[in-house]
């Protein structure tokens, strides 16, 4: 095979790996199976033991899960559209670079299953679920919103973030007989800015209260900015592909 001929074949690869167009038999088929065996694979975390079957369902899923991400390293020149080692290497740092090589990490438990760490990683399955936003064009439609007010996302949390802390800080040093330690200062700071409440800890002081409540008020706008933000930038998404379709 020429270096021509092994261009086309890549290429080919490219096409059938990314999300199918019409009239794209074999890449809807890959994004039928792709999408099985994402599902497929979720089946072992609802079971509270494992065994034989989601051993199979395991060794089978992960197989696929690695030659995907394989065939994706090797034709990533294209997906960042650039002819150069650097692609490969700017690929492996992409979002869903890193979710297809999470998802795959569970695999070491197999040869190392005595390894409480190891262990842990299998909760890297859930993580196959955001391997759907490939195939759904729904999915794609929400990626592209987050990542426009990515940065306004990324601010709000942090701002969040330095809420609780603070808020924490005050309400340790308010009631410190309501605490064992710092950590459930932050618990019970975080649960107040969300507006949970589940009341398993709840300041018996007049004061305390106040800054419950003024961490309630904070938290009705924490929620609400956010959704603000990803809400307006949905509808900018939807009239752009609409603009499209009707050019």
């Amino acid at each position: 095979m020429g270096g021509k001929d092994l261009e086309v074949f890549k290429r080919r690869i490219y096409e059938i790996l990314e999300a199918s167009h019409d009239g794209d038999v074999v890449s809807k088929r890959y994004d039928v199976l792709m999408l099985t065996a994402v599902i497929v694979g979720l089946i072992p975390l609802t079971m509270k033991e494992g065994n034989r079957y989601s051993l199979i369902i395991d060794v089978i899923t992960v197989s696929i899960f690695i030659f995907d991400y394989i065939m994706r390293f090797y034709t990533s020149d294209y997906k960042m559209g650039i002819k150069s080692y650097k692609a490969y290497v700017a690929y492996v740092f992409t979002p869903m670079a890193i979710i297809d090589l999470l998802s795959i990490v569970p695999v070491l438990t197999f040869f190392f299953p005595a390894s409480v760490t190891l262990q842990l990683f299998r909760i890297f399955r859930v993580l196959r679920i955001l391997k759907l936003v490939r195939y759904s064009k729904t999915m794609v439609v929400i990626e592209n919103v987050i990542r426009k007010v990515r940065a306004q996302l990324f601010a709000m949390l942090m701002i969040a973030c330095a809420y609780i802390f603070a808020i924490a800080m005050i309400i340790f040093q308010v009631e410190p007989d309501l605490f064992e330690d710092f950590f459930d200062a932050l618990y019970w700071a975080t649960i107040s800015i969300t507006t949970i409440g589940y009341g398993d800890i709840a300041p018996a002081t007049n004061i305390g209260r106040f800054i419950t409540m003024l961490s309630a008020l904070v938290g009705v706008a924490v929620v609400a900015l956010p959704s603000g933000m990803i809400t307006a930038a949905y509808m900018d998404e939807i009239s752009r592909k609409k603009s499209k379709l009707e050019i």
